[in-house]
């Protein structure tokens, strides 16, 4: 074998090689995302006090196999209004997370399938969530005064979420997009629940 033809066979292995590794680790990638879980990072403010603009957490994606989200769970989803597609770039972006432009969302379950939902402002100023026609206990959100006055253009209740359906609300209910204005979420919009806060950096508050 000549000098030419065997740099023309290294460059084939090293290409072979290459692919190879890429295939693999592109296919890697997908396989933990979609079935072990992914980090993401907090853009604003809207789950504050837990979660603050800048925050990178892990979302695990393991137990939506076995369980549904429970009231409480801080669950990452796509909100309605994000159209997903589904040809094979945007699966593909989807799936690896390489140019992945999917508006995703994150807030707690605060009503589950059959629940009764409705949110009473009081003369005080503050407010509460009704579950089933009782008070739920919210420690987690910023300040229950910090809420905007419902209006009949958003979902206040009483309303009875079907088969499927997820009310979802931040923390910071003063700062956040959430079921109140854009309605119930259906289990299929789900991404994964939030596990493990591992980063935070301090950063002024953006809503969302």
């Amino acid at each position: 074998m000549d000098k030419q033809e065997e740099k023309k066979s290294k460059f084939k292995a090293f290409m072979k090689e290459t692919v190879e590794t890429v295939v693999f680790v592109i296919v890697a990638i997908i396989l933990i995302r979609f079935f072990i879980g992914e980090i993401r990072w907090i853009p604003s403010a809207s789950m504050k006090p837990t979660l603050v603009e800048g925050d990178r957490i892990f979302v695990e994606r393991v137990s939506r196999f076995f369980t549904s989200p429970k009231r409480g769970d801080v669950m990452v989803f796509y909100p309605p209004e994000t159209k997903l597609k589904y040809n094979p770039i945007a699966l593909f972006s989807r799936l690896t997370g390489f140019f992945c432009k999917d508006i995703a969302y994150i807030k707690r379950v605060i009503g589950v399938p059959g629940d009764k939902i409705e949110i009473i402002q009081n003369f005080d100023g503050s407010t509460d969530v009704y579950i089933n026609d009782e008070i739920l206990d919210e420690p987690y959100i910023k300040d229950k005064y910090e809420y905007p006055v419902c209006t009949p253009a958003m979902n206040c209740g009483p309303l009875v979420l079907k088969e499927n359906e997820y009310f979802m609300m931040g923390d910071n209910r003063g700062h956040s997009a959430d079921s109140r204005y854009w309605g119930v979420l259906t289990k299929d919009r789900f991404i994964g629940k939030a596990q493990l806060l591992f980063w935070r950096v301090f950063k002024e508050p953006k809503y969302q």
